[in-house]
């Protein structure tokens, strides 16, 4: 078995370096991710500019470039054979709600996804990297399940694990995505020239975290693993939406 791994945390991150650990005892590993931290990157490609691929001592591969661009590139010309399972991970904090709309872990899976490849984003509520260890054995089991047993039709799963010893997680639930607030107010600063500069507030609270969520599965102890699909399309409208356009003219 050959396992893809990307991130958004860039190369260096303790998440992306603990679990390729992991999985190199499970599978053959190939890692492609950032140079720096791309986190809010989402799904863009670099258009404007050709990208640098680079080897570390490691032997990680990293990429000037978003985490899209390292699926892209090394689905498209870095590696000799396709992979059987596209990982991005594990994030340094939650990627739960509309978080999936903005996050470079899941834009990463998600790249292999629109590949036709099994994928899966593996992100740790906490930014501490306290119950890293135990995040890194949850992730393996999925791992393990899915290359073993895989799951039925195009798989691209966003996996949230609780920031909890793993002897206090209390097991896996299948969830739908919450939904979170609008994000709190930008910050106002000044830059060394005296102009005022703003920096994207935090994130807002949880608007959604009824029983089924994401937000709810973490809050009660459990590992959220929500499978995702990325047709946009909003398929309740399409008739009224044909009524609607049906007398326009050219």
């Amino acid at each position: 078995m050959h396992i893809l791994v990307s991130n958004d945390d860039g190369y260096t991150a303790p998440g992306l370096e603990a679990l390729v650990a992991s999985l190199r005892t499970i599978a053959e590993v190939t890692v492609v991710a950032p140079e720096v931290n791309h986190s809010g990157a989402s799904n863009s490609l670099t258009l404007t500019r050709p990208l640098a691929v680079r080897h570390a001592s490691n032997g990680f591969i990293y990429v000037n470039g978003t985490p899209s661009d390292c699926v892209h590139v090394a689905l498209t010309g870095l590696l000799d054979r396709r992979p059987d399972l596209v990982v991005s991970g594990i994030n340094n904090g939650a990627n739960m709600g509309d978080d999936t709309l903005y996050s470079g872990t899941v834009a990463a899976a998600s790249e292999g996804y629109l590949f036709g490849i099994p994928a899966i984003a593996f992100s740790l509520v906490s930014r501490s990297w306290s119950n890293l260890e135990a995040a890194v054995a949850q992730a393996q089991r999925l791992v393990v399940r899915q290359l073993a047993q895989p799951v039925s039709g195009p798989v691209l799963l966003n996996v949230n694990f609780p920031d909890l010893p793993a002897a206090q997680v209390k097991g896996f639930k299948a969830t739908r995505l919450g939904k979170r607030h609008p994000s709190q107010p930008v910050v106002r600063s000044a830059n060394p020239y005296g102009e005022t500069v703003y920096w994207i507030g935090p994130s807002g609270a949880a608007n959604d975290a009824t029983s089924g969520t994401d937000f709810d599965a973490i809050a009660t102890g459990f590992v959220s693993v929500t499978p995702l699909r990325l047709d946009l399309t909003q398929h309740a409208q399409l008739e009224q939406m044909s009524d609607w356009v049906g007398p326009l003219c050219l």
